[in-house]
């Protein structure tokens, strides 16, 4: 049978290590695009690694923002939590607008993934068009393919979800 006192005590000491845990970080979201209702999360590993049983479906990737398109804010690259494979999600312009700072922060995003293929001049176009949104300036002849320039598999973004922890 402690004293009110010691409860009081007891109460205030066991709650002060809860509260400076709120201090130390905060969460925010910020919501772009629709909002995200499709909540089974495809490994980018695994819509890369067999294309086939998802092109044309709705679906959700998370990871780290690596990349965002500095023009327009129309692409980000996203890379896998476990792994070094990164896919673009590309967005209609205007639609969505990603930040130029949620580079390197987490994302979640919903889309549909979808499969491009270039012509080799296509893919020399894309190229140099990559290059110059970051003001980089090339000309065909600066450009060697290999076959993996020729297709780019992507997530045709339609909402995002974007992280940040403070």
């Amino acid at each position: 049978f402690m004293s009110i006192s010691l409860k009081i005590f007891i109460i205030i000491f066991l709650s002060i290590p809860l509260y400076g845990q709120t201090l130390k970080s905060e969460i925010t979201m910020e919501n772009l695009g629709i909002e995200i209702s499709n909540t089974d999360i495809s490994p980018i590993t695994e819509l890369l690694n067999n294309p086939s049983g998802y092109l044309g479906n709705n679906v959700t990737i998370n990871g780290t923002i690596v990349d965002v398109c500095p023009m327009m804010g129309c692409w980000i690259e996203v890379k896998d939590f476990t792994s070094e494979e990164v896919i673009r999600v590309k967005v209609k312009d205007g639609d969505i607008i990603f930040p130029k700072e949620s580079k390197n922060k987490e994302v979640l995003v919903e889309g549909v993934f979808s499969k491009l293929d270039f012509t080799e001049e296509q893919a020399i176009q894309w190229k140099i068009h990559l290059a110059e949104e970051k003001g980089i300036q090339l000309s065909s002849e600066d450009i060697t393919l290999d076959a993996s320039d020729l297709v780019e598999y992507r997530v045709q973004g339609l909402g995002a979800q974007i992280t940040t922890i403070n």
